[in-house]
């Protein structure tokens, strides 16, 4: 039942990002206890002369980061139970993941998802590689919360 859950959560987000661009991201992060926990963080987005004398754009607020990287995993990589080493914007180029919250919850991040990842206490989380490619994605590690 869990299985078709995921499965329905995935058609329905990978038709919704087909239709409208990303204005949400997902958030992992960990509780007082150490347990992992997926949330869904909406993209505030406003008006932005940005580049004059281009139209404007809509802007999100920045956010500081440290540095940038990319990070590829090949088909079937798969992790056991770890937190993350630092806080990680982490977006997928190709290829598709299945994340595991300690909570149980697995999502899945197909080309364009977005996650934060900040479980950095606790059990963690799982990753893998589900897709039949590689997979290639974005890491930017976020400066420590102030």
């Amino acid at each position: 039942m869990a299985e078709l859950k995921l499965e329905r959560r995935w058609i329905i987000q990978r038709a919704a990002s087909a239709l409208k661009p990303m204005s949400t991201y997902t958030r992992l992060y960990s509780d007082e206890q150490g347990e992992s926990h997926f949330a869904d963080v909406e993209i505030d987005f406003t008006s932005t002369d940005y580049a004059p004398p281009a139209p404007p754009l809509s802007l999100s607020d920045f956010t500081h980061a440290k540095q940038i990287g990319f990070m590829q995993a090949p088909a079937g990589w798969s992790s056991d139970w770890h937190p993350t080493s630092a806080r990680n914007f982490f977006v997928v180029l190709s290829g598709e993941w299945e994340v595991t919250a300690s909570d149980g919850e697995s999502r899945r991040f197909g080309s364009g998802s977005a996650l934060l990842v900040e479980d950095i206490n606790g059990k963690g989380h799982t990753s893998r590689v589900v897709s039949d490619i590689d997979s290639l994605a974005v890491m930017v590690e976020m400066a420590e919360r102030s």
